[in-house]
């Protein structure tokens, strides 16, 4: 069969996703991908319960942005961004500063969430060197905290996280520890502590502090204080620092609002947003900065900010992505992040009495239920099989991201399969990776 020829030749030569070559995880075959399902080459349908990590957030091939692609490729498919412009692009970068927070409104376009972080780090570097502080070149960044896989991001991401072979590749930054005030307790001013203390020690060699606001996804699934981001800004404006906000996992409604930094109401220098930014359909993100950094970075020497990737604006992404923020316009998504964690909340905080369950808490459209130990591959596999539910978790977290347009049917889906998964006994064997299909 076909099919199986497909299945043995990725297993023997294409790698996954932290997974190994000599003992790859098991894939399914997908052939299509419609709304919150994705359908298997045998016929088979699951509910997309991350949002095939976190970006379909209007449902797989939403008609809107597969005819806006189909439209842009009959007009060019790719130009270089070198000497040229084009209409997408100025078209998502006047929908882009429309939507995001007051000042942001300078927009540097890249290929991925991890670029863009690279960017804004880049940036706020350039930034100072072109005040005349090239001393300031260290960011502070928080345990707990990922932002990306290629090296600058690696560097900024928990020092004790995935990431660890690799500590000799990277350079060194500064690490606070990872806020544990929750979202929705009272206040505890000693969760900034660790933030405030190094900013007094390090604050000259500093060009910047970033973070995943209130939303610490990939290394910890972690829901913190908006407070936090308040108390973030008012050291960066004491210290000169710039601040950085992440918002590729959380932005565009996962947490609720618009942006996570919404929960706060306070803004940064320079924001980062991807994934759900064309809706999953194509690969985007973009760094968007104020116009005092902008304006600095121009002034300096060099004028021209350092950085060009090749795919930079691709026509094709940015028409995806005007499609999709023509969508989030459109409906009121944070309604439906809302009505998302209220089904969650009501059918998982059951599993707390659970004997492998430590913790489960939700917010927005983001469902978590930490174990004390992951039940074996195995398990994970069964309960996608048998609840036609594909769930990815990792390390000690069962959790869900679904598409922001999921009725609450799917999500009773999905959550009786984590609530399966939880239910099933811890595995035993030694794992050879924190991550598990």
């Amino acid at each position: 069969m076909q099919e199986e020829r497909y299945l043995e030749y990725d297993r023997s030569f294409i790698w996954h996703p932290y997974a190994s070559l000599k003992s790859p995880p098991r894939v399914r075959l997908a052939r299509s991908a419609s709304g919150v399902e994705i359908e298997l080459a045998d016929g088979r349908r699951l509910v997309d319960a991350v949002s095939s990590w976190w970006c379909v957030a209007h449902g797989h091939n939403h008609p809107a942005i597969v005819e806006a692609i189909r439209r842009q490729s009959e007009r060019m498919c790719h130009l270089m961004f070198g000497g040229f412009t084009h209409e997408p692009a100025v078209e998502l970068a006047q929908r882009l500063a429309a939507f995001a927070p007051g000042g942001l409104d300078r927009v540097f376009f890249a290929d991925s969430g991890s670029i863009s972080v690279e960017v804004a780090a880049k940036m706020a570097i350039q930034y100072h060197a072109a005040l005349g502080h090239p001393e300031r070149r260290r960011i502070l960044a928080l345990k707990g905290g990922y932002h990306g896989d290629t090296s600058l991001c690696m560097a900024l991401s928990d020092p004790d996280g995935m990431h660890t072979l690799f500590k000799g590749l990277m350079t060194s930054h500064l690490f606070a520890d990872k806020p544990t005030c929750p979202f929705g307790d009272e206040w505890d001013p000693g969760c900034a502590r660790s933030l405030e203390n190094l900013i007094d020690e390090h604050g000259r060699e500093i060009a910047a502090v970033i973070c995943e606001p209130v939303l610490q996804a990939a290394n910890a699934m972690n829901f913190y204080h908006p407070r936090y981001l308040r108390e973030m800004r008012r050291l960066c404006d004491e210290s000169g620092a710039l601040l950085v906000f992440d918002e590729i996992a959380a932005g565009l409604h996962r947490t609720g609002p618009r942006w996570a930094q919404d929960h706060a109401s306070t803004t940064p220098d320079i924001m980062t947003v991807g994934k759900a930014l064309t809706g999953g359909h194509m690969t985007l993100a973009a760094t968007l900065a104020s116009a005092r950094v902008a304006d600095t970075i121009s002034n300096g020497r060099p004028s021209a900010f350092m950085h060009g990737p090749t795919f930079m604006a691709n026509p094709l992404a940015c028409a995806a992505a005007s499609a999709s923020l023509d969508l989030f316009a459109a409906s009121d998504y944070a309604a439906n992040a809302r009505r998302i964690e209220g089904w969650f909340a009501s059918r998982l905080m059951q599993l707390k009495d659970l004997p492998n369950v430590v913790d489960v808490r939700t917010l927005g459209a983001v469902a978590v239920v930490e174990v004390r130990r992951m039940p074996s591959q195995s398990d994970i596999s069964d309960v996608i099989d048998a609840h036609g539910v594909w769930l990815r978790p990792f390390c000690n977290f069962i959790y869900s991201m679904p598409p922001l347009v999921s009725d609450e049917r799917t999500i009773d889906r999905i959550a009786c399969a984590i609530g399966d998964l939880a239910s099933r006994p811890p595995d035993v064997a030694p794992m050879d990776s924190d991550f598990h299909e």
